[in-house]
C-alpha cells in the first residue's frame, strides 16, 4: 500500500473515471446544444414556410379571394361576362394558384370545361383606383357609350404611353387608331353601362398587361386571348407554356403523339413561328413593340404551334420604350432594362433614347441558341445544315439586331437578312424532313366573345 492508503494503480484508475464523468458530461452538453439548435433551426424553418406562404400562392388563400369576389358581385360592387358562372352557377372550377407576387394573383381554373387561366395585378377590387366619375350621383346613367370610348382610350393611351398625335401618324401599322384597337361594339351599344360596370372596367384598364392585351386582340394571333372577366379578375386562354429546364422547351411528346409529328419537325415549326412573331411585333403595328424579358416561361404554344407571348408585363411599344431608356447614366451598363438596353452617351451621360439590340437578337439568344446547341442535336449536330443553323444562330446573338448608332442615336436595322436565313435554313431542314404541309402559325377558331363589357 502506498503513503496515502491508496492502492498501486488506484491513481490510474480513479483518474480514468473522472475523464469518463467530464468526458460524459461534455458529451452530454454537446448533444443538449446539438439538439437545442436543431430544433431552434427546425422551428425558425417552419416559421419562415409558414410565413412566406401565408403571402404567396395558397389554395386556402386564392379561394377566400375568389369568395371575395362573389360577395362584391352578390352586392352589386363589380360585374362582368364570368361573375355568373363564378359565382351563381357553379361553372367555373378552381384548379390551383399558379402564381403570387407583391398582390399579383395568377390561378388556373376550367370555365365551362375548357381551362383558363384567372388573372389580377392586384388581389383586392378596392385596391384599384376608383373611376372618379362615380363620386357624382347617377353618373353612370348620363355618361353615353361614346363617352366610356373617350375615357377608356385616354386611360389607354396613358398606360401604352401612345399619344393621340402618334397614333394618327402614317405609318402602315394596323393599330393606327384607337377606334380600330377598340372596335365599333363599344360605340354601338345601344344603352348606357351601370355603375358595376364602369368600376369593372376601370379596375381591368389600370392594369397594363389586360389593355395590352386587349388592344391586340385582333390585330394579332401571338398575344393570349382574353376570354372574359369578373370585375377586376379576366379570364385568358391556356396555353402549353416553355420551361427552361426541357430540352425541347415546349413539352411535345403528347402533342407529337397526337398529330403524327416528330419531334424535330415541331421543333422547327415552333422557331418559325418564333421568327413570324418577331417580324409581326417589329412591322405591323404603327410602333415597334419589344419584348423586354425573353425566357421560355413567357410563351406558350397553341395545338397549331404558333407561338404566343403569355406574359406581356415587359412588352412596350417604341415611345414608351424611348422613354424607359431615357435615363442617366456613367456607363453603357446602366442603359441596361431587363433584355432591352441602348447606350450611354458618356460626353452628355445620357442613355440613348434607342434600343440598341432587338427582339430578334434576345429571341437568338435566349432560346435559339440553347435550343440549337450540339449538346440537345446529338449525334444529328454535325449534319451540315444543322451546322448551318448553329453558325445563323451564333450570329443573330452576336450582331442580329442594329448597326452602331450615329451621332443622333439613330442606327440602322440590318437584322432582316439574318432573319430571312433562319427562315431559309429552317424551311429547308422542314423539307428535308418530309414535313407535311400543315402550318404552325395558322389562326385558331373563333371561341367564346367577350362581351360583357365590350373589352
Amino acid at each position: 500500500m502506498l503513503p496515502g492508503g491508496l492502492v498501486p494503480g488506484g491513481g490510474m484508475c480513479l483518474l480514468r473515471w473522472l475523464g469518463l464523468r467530464v468526458w460524459s458530461r461534455r458529451g452530454t452538453l454537446v448533444f443538449a446544444l446539438l439538439w437545442f439548435g436543431s430544433w431552434l433551426f427546425l422551428n425558425g424553418l417552419v416559421l419562415v414556410h409558414r410565413t412566406i406562404l401565408s403571402d404567396s400562392c395558397t389554395d386556402e388563400k386564392s379561394k377566400r379571394i375568389l369568395q371575395r369576389l362573389c360577395l362584391e358581385f352578390g352586392e352589386g360592387a363589380l360585374t362582368g361576362d364570368v361573375c355568373e358562372d363564378l359565382c351563381v352557377l357553379g361553372l367555373v372550377e378552381y384548379k390551383r394558384c399558379l402564381y403570387y407576387d407583391n398582390g399579383k394573383k395568377v390561378i388556373e381554373a376550367r370555365w365551362r370545361g375548357n381551362p383558363v387561366i384567372l388573372k389580377s395585378k392586384l388581389e383586392n377590387f378596392s385596391s384599384y383606383e376608383p373611376l372618379g366619375l362615380l363620386d357624382y350621383q347617377d353618373t353612370a346613367e348620363e355618361l353615353s357609350p361614346l363617352d366610356v370610348v373617350f375615357y377608356a382610350t385616354l386611360e389607354v393611351r396613358n398606360s401604352l404611353g401612345l399619344a393621340e398625335e402618334e397614333e394618327d401618324e402614317g405609318g402602315g401599322g394596323s393599330n393606327s387608331s384607337m377606334a380600330r384597337l377598340w372596335g365599333t361594339k363599344l360605340k354601338s351599344r345601344g344603352r348606357s353601362y351601370s355603375r358595376a360596370e364602369l368600376a369593372s372596367l376601370w379596375s381591368l384598364l389600370q392594369q397594363e398587361e389586360y389593355t395590352f392585351l386587349r388592344v391586340l386582340q385582333d390585330l394579332s394571333t401571338h398575344v393570349a386571348k382574353v376570354l372574359g372577366s369578373c370585375g377586376h379578375f379576366y379570364a385568358v386562354e391556356y396555353l402549353s407554356a416553355g420551361h427552361t429546364w426541357d430540352q425541347n422547351i415546349f413539352s411535345l411528346e403528347e402533342a407529337a403523339a397526337s398529330g403524327g409529328r416528330s419531334i424535330r419537325e415541331m421543333v422547327h415549326r415552333i422557331a418559325l413561328s418564333f421568327l413570324d412573331m418577331v417580324r409581326h411585333f417589329d412591322h405591323d403595328f404603327t410602333h415597334k413593340l419589344h419584348l423586354c424579358d425573353v425566357k421560355p416561361e413567357n410563351f406558350g404554344i397553341r395545338e397549331d404551334l404558333t407561338v404566343v407571348a403569355i406574359d406581356v408585363d415587359m412588352a412596350f411599344f417604341e415611345p414608351k420604350m424611348r422613354d424607359i431608356l431615357d435615363q442617366n447614366c456613367s456607363s453603357d451598363d446602366d442603359c441596361n432594362f431587363f433584355d432591352c438596353s441602348s447606350r450611354c452617351n458618356l460626353s452628355r451621360r445620357r442613355c440613348s433614347p434607342r434600343r440598341r439590340n432587338s427582339n430578334l437578337q434576345v429571341i437568338c439568344e435566349k432560346i435559339f441558341r440553347p435550343w440549337f446547341s450540339p449538346t440537345i442535336l446529338g449525334a444529328k449536330a454535325g449534319l451540315p445544315l444543322q451546322v448551318e443553323l448553329q453558325q445563323a444562330v451564333q450570329e443573330c446573338s452576336e450582331t442580329g439586331g442594329v448597326t452602331e448608332e450615329s451621332e443622333d442615336g439613330g442606327g440602322d436595322e440590318k437584322g432582316g437578312g439574318i432573319q430571312q436565313r433562319l427562315l431559309g435554313i429552317l424551311t429547308r431542314l422542314l423539307q428535308e424532313g418530309g414535313a407535311s404541309d400543315r402550318g404552325g402559325g395558322a389562326r385558331e377558331k373563333r371561341g367564346h366573345v367577350h362581351t360583357a363589357l365590350n373589352f
